[in-house]
């Protein structure tokens, strides 16, 4: 049973997407297809870099509306395709925590869900920014595929 503070440091968020697992695998390790929906909402992201391979970087940066930018990075530490990846994730901040992302794409025949889980959050309110960033982008995801 996780306890309180587990609970604090770990999200999971489940969706289901209208298309095979190979093409859902494909959006989600692609540096062009990352540029369609990897930030929420009016958010976008004029630069995706991967290098798909285990103890390979990857790096975005997120442009708001008002011409901010974001940058993330982080290393592939589990690549079994097109089932799981695991990356570890950092926002280019001197505070910033590293948390680990692990996604699993679950075939669902025309179907795939996707199970986000990223585990390491200092505090809940750093854990509910993610959740609603993850749910903003995963609400484009869809439309990308």
């Amino acid at each position: 049973m996780a306890t309180q503070t587990e609970a604090i440091q770990i999200l999971e968020i489940r969706r289901t997407f209208s298309a095979s697992r190979d093409r859902v695998f494909r959006a989600w390790t692609q540096p062009e297809e990352l540029k369609k929906w990897a930030a929420p909402g009016p958010m976008t992201v004029p630069t995706a870099e991967v290098d798909f391979k285990i103890g390979g970087r990857y790096r975005m940066v997120l442009r708001g509306p008002d011409g901010a930018e974001h940058r993330v990075s982080g290393i592939y530490k589990q690549i079994d395709p097109p089932k799981r990846l695991v990356y570890s994730w950092k926002w280019d901040q001197p505070s910033a925590v590293e948390t680990i992302v692990t996604v699993e794409f679950r075939d669902l025949g025309a179907a795939t869900e996707v199970v986000l889980r990223q585990e390491g959050f200092a505090s809940s309110e750093d854990r509910e920014r993610h959740e609603k960033g993850w749910n903003g982008c995963l609400d484009k995801f869809g439309f990308a595929l």
